[in-house]
């Protein structure tokens, strides 16, 4: 429950808990302190115990746990029923996307260099995406788009 609390925020805690409610009331406010948490904890048990009786047999080990997305998720990639590891370890993202960009180049390179052009300079209402736009040129204007 306090596992990000260090030393020092403790030593502080407990010198803020000395001067705020004197050495003489702190031994019965950390009584009531801990009745109420263990009063807490037995409510969210008995929450617990509830809902599972309520759901039924098929979900006898049902855990809260698991209503967390990322546990939920690390739990079904360790379980390997559907052969996700394998889908996984097949999967190589560089390497597809290298094998596009492989077809992408070649693809460029089979096109005839002289493609049928407009008047304005543009070829058949493509627009060359790797060409560097001069400085002055400006980029086809799209009335319909506008």
């Amino acid at each position: 429950m306090f596992n990000d609390i260090g030393p020092l925020e403790l030593v502080t805690i407990a010198v803020l808990a000395v001067l705020v409610f004197g050495p003489d009331k702190l031994p019965k406010v950390i009584q009531d302190i801990t009745r109420t948490i263990r009063k807490i904890r037995e409510f969210s048990e008995s929450a617990k115990h509830d809902i599972r009786s309520e759901l039924g047999p098929e979900f006898k080990d049902f855990e809260f746990e698991d209503l967390n997305p990322k546990t939920f998720l690390r739990k079904q990639l360790d379980n390997d029923e559907l052969g996700l590891k394998e889908i996984r370890n097949g999967f190589d993202l560089k390497k597809e996307m290298a094998e596009v960009t492989d077809a992408v180049h070649s693809r460029e390179a089979d096109t005839p260099p002289s493609l049928p052009s407009s008047s304005d300079g543009s070829s058949g209402g493509r627009v060359d995406m790797t060409k560097k736009p001069e400085r002055d040129e400006r980029p086809p204007f799209d009335s319909d788009a506008t």
